[in-house]
């Protein structure tokens, strides 16, 4: 089986999900959309291939908004085309922050500036936590999305939508994939101002969680098992 990762940054990678779809048997496929070369001028152009080609699509997060199509151009479009497809054929999709943002979009829904950030390890609260767990979950995201009427909520904040499902498909706001790694990275890629200037400590968010790794693991295998039906 073969799962397409998009990667629309270079910092963000596939992490603790990544290795559970390996553990499961899947080939990763990357997909990487804005090179570290091009990071300061996103606006790129990529061609994305068939969405019938994979067993499973995760397109992660980013550190742009969906309707921010002024800086990072037509991409965005085309994936969530590609998304739109994907759904269509009855593709399964694990949709990541920005990635579940851009799902629900291509199902009809939007995305908009939330009240207040999200950042760091949040609580959420779960209709059904078999499913998703109350956490907490990283978290690093200023938008929220507004969920299209075929979408399920089953989990949320104060601030906005944490998950649904949409047939086959998952979308969440927060991220399962971060490793320490990964935060350092997004850290080091112009999050240390970002987190300062709304009071966070860029020490802690970055700093291991105990549990993280089997949390998400939980939550790809119900994905696939439950949801997805793999």
């Amino acid at each position: 089986m073969r799962a397409l990762i998009i990667r629309h940054d270079h910092p963000s990678e596939a992490g603790f999900v990544g290795e559970r779809l390996v553990r499961r048997g899947f080939e990763l496929v990357e997909m990487l959309i804005v090179s570290e070369a091009e990071y300061d001028r996103p606006g790129v152009t990529v061609e994305f291939p068939d969405p019938r080609d994979f067993d499973v699509i995760v397109p992660l997060g980013a550190p742009w908004s969906v309707y921010d199509d002024l800086t990072i151009g037509t991409w965005v479009g085309d994936e969530i085309v590609l998304l739109r497809e994907a759904l269509a054929a009855d593709v399964p999709v694990l949709g990541i922050c920005f990635g579940a943002q851009a799902m629900a979009t291509a199902l009809g829904g939007s995305v908009e500036r939330a009240d207040r950030p999200e950042i760091g390890w949040t609580g959420v609260r779960s209709d059904d936590p078999g499913l998703i767990s109350e956490g907490p979950w990283f978290q690093w995201h200023f938008d929220r999305m507004v969920l299209p009427p075929e979408a399920k909520e089953i989990a949320r904040s104060d601030v906005g939508p944490q998950a649904y499902v949409v047939g086959r498909s998952l979308g969440v706001q927060f991220h399962p994939e971060v490793t320490p790694e990964i935060v350092r990275a997004w850290l080091d890629n112009g999050g240390v101002p970002q987190a300062l200037e709304y009071g966070y400590d860029p020490e802690e968010l970055g700093r291991p969680r105990a549990g993280a790794r089997e949390q998400s693991y939980a939550l790809v295998d119900n994905f696939l098992d439950r949801i997805a039906g793999l």
